[in-house]
C-alpha cells in the first residue's frame, strides 16, 4: 500500500510518520487489497482544546473509504480514525465474500 502523508497548518513530524505507518502495516497485512492511503494532519483553532485533526482516504475496490477525527492530539485522532476504518474495512470485506 502506498501512503501519502500531508500536513497542513504544522510541521510535519518523524514521530507521527512512524506511528501512521506502523498501523497502516498492519491494515496493508490484513487488508491486502487496499491500494492507497491519504492521510491529512492538521490544525484548526478550537474553543473546547481540541483541533488536531486526522483525515485518512483509502482507495480500495469500490467506492473510497474515508475517516476523520478530531481529538486534543494527533495519536488520539489518528487512533479513532484507523478505528473507524477498520470498522469500514470489515464491512466491504464481508460484501466480497458474500458476491
Amino acid at each position: 500500500m502506498v501512503v501519502n502523508i500531508q500536513y497542513q497548518k504544522m510541521q510535519s513530524s518523524e514521530s507521527l510518520n512512524r506511528i501512521l505507518m506502523k498501523k497502516m502495516n498492519r491494515l496493508s497485512a490484513k487488508y491486502g487489497w487496499v491500494i492507497k492511503a491519504n492521510v491529512l494532519f492538521k490544525t484548526e483553532p478550537d474553543r473546547t482544546g481540541e483541533g488536531n485533526i486526522c483525515e485518512i482516504e483509502l482507495s480500495a475496490p469500490g467506492p473510497r473509504l474515508f475517516a476523520k477525527s478530531n481529538s486534543d492530539n494527533f495519536e488520539k485522532s489518528m487512533a479513532e480514525t484507523i478505528d473507524d476504518l477498520k470498522r469500514q474495512l470489515e464491512k466491504r470485506q464481508g460484501q466480497f465474500v458474500r458476491h
